[in-house]
């Protein structure tokens, strides 16, 4: 059976490069996936100290198994695929049973990007992705080879994008640069992220999982037996303390490690034909690509921890990084670096001589915002301190105390976050950018490129419309596709949409029209597209 997809028109008959193969290093990399079933039998054995169930035995043969499976899939890959450059694309086949043969154009590629894990780069290799950057996960919007040198990656990488630009005339910038790189002196915000402790909880939850399918019952261990002991020796709160100090402190560590692989070569640097690269990773090396003129804006983010300690990461807002899950994998800019740093990233990228996340003078929301962000805070200390409360009347009356110091506690807690989050909210406009601010945990301030606005929104809630409020959300082809300006006043808010795209709103605003503002007729939605 045979499979034919192109991006955009079959492949035109001009002469071409003949057919290539990928590296034969890749087999070696094939094979080694057989070392993961041969690790988890050796740590088994060491775990239950070199005895063996039934369970445990069928679980880890299904492991061999799985692995052979994968193994032999991947051989017959390697065996079937073949890759060219012709006179205006690039083709790939592969497939023994099912054959597939893919191009796409060459002023269609939007990115080419390096990956190469751990395994690869013992062997010296790299995969190439290519995509159109469209939105969906289509297959045939993007090649994968998987499985290339690293020299004959970084030379394929070259020659795609020149003939790129070279078949849409882009013209080239002679300007290189680099625009930032790293410094290990930001190594210091690496604890700052609660990602850490997530991940250690994770790993645990993993393991036990794990030898909970084998039959074996982590708590009957040895060792476990033995912290156990030592915690039944102390009071509870003591080890209670202890508990949460390792799992911080592991939890930074972890964080810190993550950092160091992930941004360890980092250097973010402006490539002639119109592009940024992004290089980073220590065990897995990554190269992505972004088109300038794809650029629509930039993202500040300041998660809670980050933000006290005056740091900041950037994001790109663009197009043509691909679906959402590859967007948010792609989109990064910068590692967690200090708040300065990152704006001036963002000016240097946005071609201005400041950035608009930190020049627009951003308007506060009304007070009434901060009375929805109030009660939400009420509500949901009401709604935990009920739990306790409910079972300590049904059940057991001293968790009535409980409640009670639930509410204590949690009350002084939600009312901080309900006025950090109002203080946060704020709107503006800077040149040719849309500046929308908000978040609690993490505070986002986005500036958007006006004309790359496709769509305005106008949403109102039940309470919103008792309020005197709307949220506005400016929709667009790039980065999250909806950036909202959430509770903002109606006669604000419209403004902002009007300053933003003139005229687009401008049908919806006459007197009395349905599903405008909230008028009559109105469903409490209403917005307008625009076709670009």
């Amino acid at each position: 059976m045979t499979q034919q997809t192109a991006v955009d028109r079959p492949v035109d008959a001009v002469p071409s490069e003949p057919w290539q193969r990928l590296n034969a290093r890749l087999i070696l990399v094939q094979l080694s996936i057989l070392a993961a079933p041969a690790a988890s039998f050796a740590g088994t054995l060491l775990i239950t100290g070199g005895t063996l169930n039934l369970q445990a035995l069928i679980t880890l043969g299904s492991l061999l198994i799985t692995a052979c499976v994968i193994t032999g899939i991947s051989l017959m890959r390697f065996l079937t695929t073949r890759y060219r450059i012709t006179g205006d694309r690039i083709e790939l086949r592969s497939g023994l049973l099912f054959r597939s043969h893919r191009s796409i154009r060459l002023d269609r590629i939007r990115g080419v990007d390096l990956t190469a894990n751990p395994v690869h780069r013992v062997f010296g290799l790299t995969s190439v992705r290519i995509g159109t950057g469209d939105q969906t996960s289509s297959s045939s919007r993007r090649l994968s080879l998987d499985g290339v040198s690293k020299a004959q990656g970084a030379e394929l990488r070259q020659r795609l994008l020149s003939r790129r630009d070279a078949a849409t005339g882009h013209p080239t910038d002679e300007d290189d640069h680099t625009i930032a790189d790293l410094d290990w002196a930001w190594i210091r915000y690496a604890p700052l992220t609660i990602w850490g402790v997530g991940g250690v909880l994770l790993g645990v939850g993993t393991v036990y999982r794990t030898l909970h399918e084998m039959r074996i019952d982590p708590l009957e261990l040895g060792f476990v037996k033995d912290i156990e002991h030592r915690y039944g020796s102390v009071p509870l709160w003591f080890g209670i303390l202890v508990t949460v100090t390792i799992l911080v402190v592991i939890g930074a560590v972890g964080s810190t490690a993550t950092f160091t692989e992930g941004w360890y070569g980092y250097r973010l640097e402006r490539e002639d034909g119109g592009t940024l690269r992004v290089l980073r990773g220590m065990l897995v090396t990554r190269s992505v690509t972004i088109e300038e003129k794809r650029l629509r804006g930039v993202e500040l983010g300041e998660t809670m921890l980050l933000r006290w300690a005056g740091g900041a990461r950037l994001n790109a807002v663009a197009s043509g990084l691909g679906d959402r899950d590859e967007n948010r994998k792609r989109r990064m800019l910068t590692p967690p670096v200090p708040r300065a740093e990152a704006l001036r990233v963002a000016a240097d990228v946005l071609g201005e001589s400041q950035s608009p996340t930190s020049a627009a003078q951003l308007t506060p929301h009304p007070r009434t915002a901060l009375r929805r962000r109030v009660n939400r805070a009420l509500t949901a200390t009401v709604l935990i301190s009920a739990v306790p409360a409910l079972l300590g009347a049904l059940l057991w009356t001293p968790l009535l105390y409980v409640a009670a110091a639930c509410a204590v506690v949690l009350l002084p807690v939600t009312l901080a976050l309900a006025h950090d989050a109002y203080r946060t909210l704020g709107h503006g406009m800077h040149g040719r950018y849309l500046v929308t601010r908000y978040g609690t945990f993490s505070h986002r301030t986005v500036a958007l490129q006006r004309e790359g606005i496709i769509g305005i929104g106008v949403s109102r809630s039940l309470f919103q419309r008792r309020s005197g409020l709307l949220t506005l959300t400016a929709t667009t082809a790039a980065g999250d596709h909806k950036y909202k300006v959430r509770d903002v006043t109606v006669t604000d808010g419209l403004a902002l949409a009007e300053k933003s795209v003139p005229g687009l709103l401008a049908p919806f605003l006459e007197s009395g029209a349905p599903g405008s503002y909230g008028g009559p007729g109105s469903s409490g939605r209403g917005g307008h597209r625009r076709r670009r």
